[in-house]
């Protein structure tokens, strides 16, 4: 007995989590982690939530690399960040994996530094490429973006510009667009300013379902029927996903959390014992419509 316990001793790794902070997207990422953790022998999952603070975050990369963890799982808002945390992770030599956050030093990334995301040339690329479809071309339409800094926001919104410069795209005129930091509240509050100030668009492509779901509150509240206007977001969230079959939200785009969740433990336990793994790690964006919901929606429904 106390050879087995030797051996599971030995064979324990500890893992730290640090995300920037808990959104809807985020704390279903977490889950997934934690439930790839723990269907793994031996390996213990710990998170802290940095709740936006970029100081705060760096915080926990140094208390890791104090408590010797087998390795660290970080999700960064700011993917301006990277240096800094791989600089407190390559000192330590403690494996470091960036989640859905690409780091601007991704290049340059030492062998035991990898990023698992989903590509987010894919993300706002299906989504306005269906958004472009169900407009049929022409028409006006607003953009709600994420947080200005974060990677995933700057380049769903170029994915916006580049789909919209398409020939069969060139009629849809982007007429405002403004960030609302991922948030459903944000959002409302933006949508309620662009109906107050009469701009006038048929369609709203969001960086995310939280504030496609904004939009719509307020687009609902102030009577505008929700078939006389295309509402887009990224993620597929278990209330996006009852928009959409309540007929409010058009396209959403899955960024896959339990694919990453699982990717990203995998690769933290191979980094600790000392294995490869490639430095960009890509599980694949899946288009939402109305039309293939149903296989994407929560097991209970």
């Amino acid at each position: 007995m106390a050879l087995l316990l030797a051996t599971s001793a030995a064979n324990a790794q500890t893992i730290a989590v640090s995300t920037a902070k808990l959104d809807t997207y985020r704390a279903i990422l977490l889950d997934a982690i934690k439930a790839s953790a723990k269907a793994q022998p031996g390996v213990t999952v710990t998170v802290d939530d940095a709740k936006g603070d970029s100081q705060t975050q760096l915080a926990h990369l140094r208390k890791y690399a104090e408590d010797k963890v087998s390795a660290i799982i970080v999700i960064p808002s700011d993917g301006d960040m990277g240096p800094q945390l791989t600089e407190i992770a390559q000192k330590a030599g403690i494996p470091l994996i960036y989640v859905n956050t690409e780091p601007a030093n991704l290049a340059d990334l030492p062998d035991n530094q990898v990023l698992v995301a989903s590509n987010e040339k894919e993300s706002g690329t299906l989504e306005t490429a269906e958004v472009c479809r169900l407009m049929k071309g022409k028409g006006k339409a607003v953009v709600l973006m994420g947080e200005p800094f974060h990677s995933a926001a700057r380049a769903r919104t170029q994915d916006v510009d580049d789909v919209l410069a398409r020939p069969e795209c060139q009629g849809i005129q982007i007429v405002e667009r403004q960030a609302a930091y991922w948030s459903r509240d944000d959002a409302d509050q933006q949508m309620r300013e662009w109906l107050k100030a009469g701009v006038a668009f048929d369609a709203v492509i969001a960086n995310n379902d939280e504030m496609a779901l904004g939009a719509i509150r307020a687009l609902k509240q102030a009577g505008r029927p929700m078939k006389d206007v295309v509402v887009a977001g990224v993620d597929a969230t278990d209330d996006a996903l009852a928009a959409m079959v309540a007929g409010d939200l058009d396209v959403t785009i899955l960024q896959n959390a339990a694919g990453q969740g699982k990717a990203a433990i995998d690769a933290a336990l191979k980094l600790a014992k000392g294995e490869k793994v490639p430095r960009e790690n890509y599980v694949p964006f899946e288009l939402v419509t109305p039309e293939n919901v149903a296989k994407y929606l929560p097991k209970s429904q």
